[in-house]
Parts: C-alpha cells; structure tokens; sequence
C-alpha cells in the first residue's frame, strides 16, 4: 500500500469497508466515517500548491509536521474540495499563534475546542452556510472544513482521546464547527473593525468551552438594554462556572449575533457597535479585558435568538488571518 505523509493511500478498488478499516487501524478516525484517500483524490487536492512538503510550523500537543500535503490528506479525508484547502491550510497555521494556546487547548481536561469563523467573498464562494443552522447542520463546506481542521489537530498534531486530548466529557465542537459571518449588518465586518478591510476574506480561529444559547429579556428584544443584559449575565455566569473568577487577568468573548437583532439594536440612535461593546463590558462587570476584546458577530438565520462562545478559560486569544 502507498503512503502520504506516513498514512495510508488506498486503491481505487479498495471497498468502502476495508478503506474504514485501514484508517481507523491507522488511527485517522474520528468515529465518523472517512472518505478514502486515494492518490487521485489526494492530487487533485494539492494540485497547483507550490512547496507541498514544506513545513509550515510544528502543531501541539505531539508536534507533528504541518505541511500543505499534511494538511490536504486531512481535507481529503473530511469531504472537502479542492477550493477548500486553502482556508484549512490557513486556519491550521492560526493555530500556532503563541497567544492561541493550542497546547492547553488540545490537553486540557476541560471542553476546549476550536471553532472557525470564514469572513468576507471567498465564504460566499465556497458556499459556506452564514444563515440559518449557521453553526448547526446541513451544509458540507460548513461540516467538511471543520471537520478538515480538527482532524488535522488529530491526525497532525497527536490530539487523540488518552494520547494528546485529556478532555474529561469534551463536546460536540470537536467533530467539526465552522460557520460564516453575514455580509448584510449595520455594524462593521470583523474585518473592517480589525483594519483588514470590509470585504477582506479572512478566517478566525477561537479556542472556545461551548456554546450557549441566549435570547432577549423580553422576548423581542424591544431595547436594546433587553437584548443584551441576557448577554452579559450569560458573560459573568461563564467566568463563575469556568473558574476564571480565580484569575485577575480577563480575556476576550465572542458573541454571534442574528441579523434581526443586529438591526433591532441599531435602529436606536448612539448603539453603534462601540457602544454595545462598551455596555456589555460595563453591564458584565469585568468580563472581558476592554470593550473592544468584546466581539459581536453577525450571523444566522431568521429569530431572536443569539449564541454565546465563551473563549476557554485556560486562556486563549482569538486569531484573525487574512487569506
């Protein structure tokens, strides 16, 4: 059998059946089944990627060899296309950021995980969902290329159940969790508020402990001081329940908020997203290390309801790159 990167490339003959089992013996799988990698699949998605086997930094926790041929077996086996590489390819250098914390992440008993964000035109291109169930089902860009980068932090960088990864329950993130930001919205692009540009295509790492929903105090959301107390309680309750009460320093949050509710806010003169960041730091009281590490971001379908992704309290700083 042919090798890439050390793993196994199977026949195109080889069946459905015996390619799941060489992968899972190899210990490539993450319980789902796998798409067979083989040599024409892992070429067509290197193709035209200059320096294949050049290594791009070491990934924790077992520090395994990021290169873009590394990083493409993963995307083969997790349903992505071609196009797609290039975001995973990226997203997996973010990793490395010092401020990130992979190590504590990818080790911590905790539930830490990594969530994705894909900002700007080449999320519209490659089709990846910023509308209903955005962080849920039932788009394959969404689950392949999420899935492409937690496979890369196991299959690269050692992260597996009793190995590298120590988590106590985990969570569902660990699968697989990518998701879009709008286009439409009344407050500035992520990109645009981080000097990227409005229409910059750019992707977010966060190292986060979950997700949490979280809808308006009055239903509605009539105000925007009822939209967001609910926020920010949800915010003071996360620094209890994580343990980060016990620290002094603070760090950043990430809040995804629907268009709807976006708007709702907007529509009352002075709540820009300035003053919602300064509120929400105000209201939580210490919930974050300044306004601005406070982070709106607007996606999803239609309702009320927001989604809350505490940032892990172990420690870790969200990374943004521009594609």
């Amino acid at each position: 059998m042919n090798e890439w990167c050390g793993w196994p490339v199977v026949d195109d003959s080889t069946t459905w059946e015996s390619a799941q089992q060489i992968l899972t013996e190899a210990e490539l799988s993450d319980g789902l089944p796998l798409v067979p990698p083989t040599k024409k699949r892992l070429d067509a998605m290197i193709a035209g990627v200059a320096n294949r086997a050049d290594s791009l930094g070491m990934m924790p926790p077992m520090f395994g060899d990021i290169t873009p041929e590394a990083v493409a077996y993963q995307c083969v086996i997790a349903g992505c296309v071609p196009a797609e590489l290039s975001v995973v390819l990226a997203a997996a250098q973010a990793l490395l950021e010092p401020d990130f914390n992979l190590l504590g992440i990818a080790t911590t008993t905790g539930s830490a995980a990594v969530a994705l964000c894909v900002h700007g035109p080449i999320a519209r291109t490659l089709g990846i969902n910023a509308l209903t169930n955005a962080i849920g089902p039932g788009t394959r860009a969404n689950a392949c290329i999420g899935r492409a980068l937690q496979l890369s932090l196991r299959n690269i960088g050692g992260a597996r159940s009793d190995t590298g990864d120590m988590a106590t329950m985990g969570q569902p993130a660990k699968y697989t969790l990518c998701f879009a930001e709008r286009d439409e919205g009344p407050f500035p692009s992520f990109t645009e508020r981080h000097g990227l540009g409005k229409d910059a295509s750019a992707i977010t790492v966060m190292g986060i402990s979950g997700t949490a929903e979280v809808l308006p105090g009055d239903g509605e959301g009539a105000t925007p001081e009822a939209i967001l107390d609910p926020v920010a309680a949800g915010m003071r309750a996360e620094i209890v329940m994580s343990g980060q009460s016990r620290k002094k320093d603070r760090g950043e949050q990430v809040l995804l908020l629907p268009l709807e509710l976006a708007e709702k806010i907007a529509r009352h003169d002075g709540w820009d997203l300035k003053r919602v960041q300064h509120y929400l730091f105000d209201k939580g009281g210490d919930v974050a290390s300044s306004p601005e590490a406070i982070h709106p971001i607007v996606t999803g379908g239609a309702g009320y309801k927001m989604a809350y992704l505490p940032i892990w309290g172990g420690g870790s700083q969200t990374v943004l790159r521009k594609l």
